[in-house]
Formats: C-alpha cells, sequence, structure tokens
C-alpha cells in the first residue's frame, strides 16, 4: 500500500518539473526582440551570442543612459539588468508603446553609429581620458545635436566631391610648410585651425588663446594681441615630424564665408577706412593702372580705390601687386583636398557652429563664441544686400569673372549663385 503513493508523487513531481521547463522555454522565446534576432542571423544560418552582463556599467546603468529620453527610464533600468540580446517588456505597458520604444532603441542605436563615424569626435575620444562620450549638458542634448552632425557630413562629403572631381593629383601630393602655413595650434585641446580672413578669424583666435590658458577672456584680448602677437604657434613653425603627427592626432577645423560677401567685407575694410599697409602698397598700384587721369595726391597716397577698380586688380592675370590673404581663395588658404578637415563650419551660422564645435572639443563650459565685431564696430556688417550693392556696380561680365574666380570655393562649400544671370 505505501508503495503505490509513492509511486504517484514521484509521477507528479515528474509531470511539475516538465511544465516548469516547457513554461520557462516559452518565456524565454517571447522576450527575444526580433530586431536582434534579425541582425544576427542570415538566411540559412543561425548564430547564437553567449550571455555577457554588464560589468564595465555601474549598478543600474546602461550603455544608452547619456542618449535615452525619460519616457524609457524604466525600461532602462530593466534592460540594463537582462542580457544583452534581450528587451525586458515595462510592466502594465501597452503593446503600442512597446513597438515605439522599439523603434526609438533603433534610432538610438543609428545615432550611436553616427557618433562613431564623426571623425571630430573619434579625434576627441581618442585623446580624451574621460568617459568615452560627448559630455552632456545644454550644448549637445538639444535637439539639434544630431542635425549639426548630419550637417557637418553633408559639408565633407560636398568638399570630398568637389575634391575627387577637380583636383584629383591632390591626393598624391606631399604636405609642405606652405600647406599649412595658415594653420594655428592649441596644444592643450588638441586642435589645429586653418585661419581664413573675414570669416571670424579674429574671433577664433581670441578662442584659441582662451584654450590655451593665455587669456581668462576673450574680451580681454585687443586687435593687436590677436593679429600681431606671437601667442599662437603656426603649424609651419614645427619640424616635419611635428607637423604630421598633429595633422593626424589633432582636430582639424576651418570656417567658411560666402566668397561675393567675404571678398566685399575685404575690400570695406581695407579701402573705405585709413590704413597704413593696404592704401600704400595695394592702393597706389590699383589707382595707377586702373584709373585714368587719377590726381597726384590719389597716386601718393593710395586712398579713395573704388569697387570696380579692385575688381579689375583681381581678375587681371598680370596684377601690378600680388594676392592677398583676405581674399585669395580658401582651397590655395587651407588646401582642403589635401588635407582632411574634421570641422567644416560657415560664417553665416558661425554662432551654432562654433558653439557646437567647443561643445566636441570639450571646451569650458562658459567659453562661447563671441559675438562683438572686432574693427569699425559702428558699421554694419556686410551682409548678401550689402554685396550685392557692390556687385551691381559692375557690369554682368565682370560678375561672371568673379564668380569664375572664386568658382572652387562656390561648388567645395556649396554655396549658391549669388546671382541669376550667372552660369
Amino acid at each position: 500500500m505505501t508503495q503505490r503513493p509513492r509511486t504517484m508523487r514521484l509521477a507528479c513531481m515528474f509531470s511539475s518539473v516538465l511544465l516548469f521547463g516547457a513554461a520557462g522555454l516559452l518565456l524565454f522565446i517571447s522576450l527575444q526582440d526580433p530586431t536582434e534576432l534579425a541582425s544576427q542571423q542570415a538566411p540559412g544560418i543561425k548564430f547564437s551570442r553567449p550571455w555577457q552582463p554588464h560589468q564595465d556599467l555601474p549598478p543600474g546603468g546602461s550603455k544608452d543612459s547619456d542618449l535615452e529620453v525619460p519616457t524609457e527610464r524604466v525600461s532602462r533600468d530593466l534592460s540594463s539588468r537582462a542580457p544583452r540580446g534581450l528587451t525586458l517588456p515595462v510592466p502594465d505597458q501597452p503593446q503600442p508603446l512597446l513597438q515605439r520604444g522599439t523603434r526609438l532603441r533603433l534610432r538610438q542605436r543609428r545615432r550611436r553609429l553616427l557618433i562613431k563615424k564623426m571623425p571630430a569626435v573619434a579625434t576627441i575620444l581618442a585623446n580624451s581620458s574621460e568617459t568615452p562620450c560627448i559630455r552632456p549638458g545644454p550644448r549637445t542634448l538639444d535637439g539639434r545635436w544630431i542635425s549639426l552632425h548630419r550637417s557637418q557630413q553633408e559639408r565633407k562629403r560636398v568638399m570630398q566631391e568637389a575634391c575627387a572631381k577637380y583636383r584629383a593629383s591632390s591626393n598624391r601630393r606631399a604636405i609642405t610648410p606652405r600647406h599649412v602655413s595658415r594653420i594655428f595650434v592649441e596644444d592643450r585641446h588638441r586642435v589645429l585651425y586653418c585661419e581664413v580672413p573675414k570669416a571670424g578669424c579674429s574671433n577664433w583666435k581670441r578662442v584659441l588663446m582662451v584654450l590655451a590658458g593665455l587669456a581668462s577672456s576673450t574680451a580681454d584680448i585687443q586687435h593687436n594681441t590677436v593679429h600681431y602677437g606671437s601667442a599662437l604657434k603656426r603649424l609651419d613653425t614645427f619640424d616635419r615630424q611635428g607637423i604630421l603627427h598633429r595633422l593626424s592626432t589633432y582636430t582639424k577645423m576651418l570656417f567658411v564665408r560666402e566668397p561675393f560677401e567675404r571678398l566685399v567685407s575685404a575690400f570695406r575694410d581695407k579701402f573705405e577706412h585709413p590704413n597704413s599697409y593696404y592704401h600704400p602698397v595695394f592702393g597706389k598700384a590699383i589707382l595707377a593702372r586702373y584709373r585714368a587721369n587719377a590726381s597726384r595726391e590719389a597716386l601718393r597716397t593710395g586712398s579713395g580705390v573704388r569697387f570696380p577698380e579692385f575688381i579689375q586688380y583681381l581678375l587681371d592675370v598680370h596684377r601690378p601687386v600680388g594676392m592677398d590673404i583676405h581674399w585669395d581663395h580658401v582651397s590655395r588658404l587651407c588646401s582642403p583636398c589635401l588635407i582632411d578637415y574634421d570641422f567644416v563650419g560657415k560664417f553665416e551660422s558661425m554662432e551654432e557652429d562654433a558653439n557646437f564645435f567647443l561643445s566636441l572639443i570639450h571646451a569650458p563650459r562658459n567659453l562661447t563664441f563671441p559675438r562683438f565685431k572686432d574693427r569699425h564696430s559702428q558699421e554694419a556688417r556686410t551682409t548678401a544686400r550689402i554685396a550685392h550693392q557692390y556687385f551691381a556696380q559692375l557690369p554682368a561680365l565682370q560678375r561672371q569673372r568673379t564668380y569664375d574666380f572664386y568658382y572652387m570655393d562656390y561648388l567645395m562649400f556649396n554655396y549658391s549663385k549669388p546671382f541669376a544671370d550667372l552660369y
């Protein structure tokens, strides 16, 4: 009699074990994320990934913690304690929200991939002893952050395509000190800045001096200190090994400007105001060559050059005086087809681009790009409207020839034609 109850108890225990095992298997299958499975296997081949705990994360942390939105906090806390490849459901959450959460996680994975592919970020992370992520803060976590990354990718793509099409031999040329003579070095934050005059270069030099610890504020640095001091080193002052080392490990950036606006800005600055260098050196030569019946006083001082006379000088292949950095091509100043710049900013979006760059290099939070006008502060900045007024003084043929002169800058930096009749 005692043998039969014992047999029944063993049968019940065995049945319970089987039921619990089947239930566990069903639960495991239901918790699998189909997006993870799809990315891990090809047709006809199955791959398995061993379970690995997040040993490199703090308790309750997650690899996505700096990019997740607050509505995913519960899911993030649960998934941080789950094996990779599993997504635990959020309790009491309807199915549509779960699907939106899956799409959100996919977008966040794509965002992390984009960040990893960003050359500037890659350089910064390689040179940083901090946690390998962009420092959270008001400059980086707003809705514009990913858009700015995409804008950088697009600008570099356009620049590289123009170089591939029109400067095919550039990648075979060796970099010489001349190619890097306009590049300034800031070693503390490992930054190389190519100076493009009339595209915010004075204020950028002020920012570099603050980054280097040479000043506490950009407002404290005078114009002459910026341009005639020796506080900032140029890249061509280093030996070849020092040049190549910095080009390969530092974050390289330049800022550009719409070419016609930059040209008019340079003309207004150098020829419409007293200037002890540009009037006697350029003004006298321009007036002597291109103004009929110039007065003796004009020839003596070089003052009073008109914009059409300046354009005649610029387009003359036999110029009476050479080129100047203030109106030279960006493609000649910075050699973007030879040097692979990590960041391309634009004067037209200076504040946003500049402060985004400062976030990328982990600059002090209180350092922002200065807004003040360096010289002739009472005079309006050169805008598209003002540039049009100056170019309206020219015949259509000269406007076309000037556009052709700066064609590579227009093409390389994706600026639109400033006049409808240009081709």
